[in-house]
């Protein structure tokens, strides 16, 4: 996990630490190290900020050792994850009689299992939820949610293929709120992001249930089109947090940062495994250590 990003950091820490007293020499590595940076998918606007940071850090004379650049380093990247508004998703749930989540992203970014995993964490805190197969036109798409609702014990609130999406959301609610379930989990279509009925498709479906949180899922290892992804669903509905899935088979480690940086919303969680359990909460420490050694 995040192993080639952390081999950039190691690699820029040892040598800047070495010619820390030589501008000119500093300044092409970190040079260097922008490009590095943005080979391991971090976007070319924040690896180019970090850079700056970094020259001004050394033209103010706030780095003098290995210690210091660590230092600055960790501070730089928690800033762009800190800046933001996280939220916690069990706290909200707890304060609404229906806590409902719209889950977007495209197919193939393991969506469907997320919202699963979900699905299981509410449960075993405690919640009644509910699943919405709202995507009503890939075939298999409702089966392949009911599945997952029997594995885990979650039913799945259902209809007819090439119905409404929002119409399936709608009565959803009204299902929901006269059986007593307090968490609505609605998967939805995932289209190519470029397909414009698919962006009138979601926004329908957002006014229609008015959800605590939109949640996007990105695939890590689909680089810098997690990016774009990102943008283009924040810009279509607008995106509360983001969840990023395939993490342990990530190794570039550049997608966390540049999806935060793109749209200004929070990690949320992110998923580790194929395993219903294999998913966890975001924390900008663990990142920090798995991408910056202290030492």
């Amino acid at each position: 996990m995040f192993k080639r990003i952390r081999t950039v950091f190691s690699k820029f820490i040892d040598k800047a630490s070495a010619i820390l007293l030589s501008r000119d020499r500093l300044v092409e590595l970190i040079e260097d190290f922008k490009l590095e940076l943005i080979s391991n998918d971090v976007a070319y606007d924040v690896a180019e900020e970090i850079c700056n940071r970094i020259r001004e850090a050394v033209d103010e004379k706030i780095v003098k050792d290995r210690e210091s650049l660590i230092h600055l380093l960790r501070n730089i990247i928690r800033y762009y994850f800190e800046a933001v508004e996280r939220f916690d998703l069990l706290k909200e749930a707890r304060e609404n009689k229906l806590y409902k989540i719209v889950f977007l992203g495209v197919n193939g970014v393991g969506k469907t299992t997320t919202i699963a995993k979900l699905a299981l964490i509410f449960k075993e805190n405690g919640f009644k939820p509910l699943m919405v197969a709202a995507d009503t036109f890939r075939a298999g798409a409702q089966e392949q949610l009911r599945i997952h609702g029997e594995k885990i014990g979650v039913p799945v609130f259902s209809g007819k293929y090439g119905a409404d999406p929002a119409a399936v959301v709608y009565d959803s609610i009204s299902y929901a709120s006269n059986r007593g379930f307090n968490v609505l989990l609605v998967d939805t279509a995932g289209r190519m992001h470029v397909d414009v009925d698919l962006v009138e498709e979601l926004k329908k479906i957002v006014r229609v249930a008015k959800p605590h949180r939109n949640l996007l899922v990105v695939d890590a290892l689909t680089g810098n089109d997690a990016v774009e992804q990102a943008r283009f669903f924040d810009g279509a509905v607008g995106v509360d947090g983001v969840i990023v899935t395939k993490v342990d088979a990530y190794e570039q480690g550049g997608v966390p940062l540049s999806v935060v940086y793109a749209i200004r919303k929070p990690i949320i969680m992110i998923g580790t495994g194929q395993g219903y359990k294999d998913i966890k909460y975001f924390s900008i420490d663990d990142f920090l250590d798995k991408i910056i050694s202290l030492k």
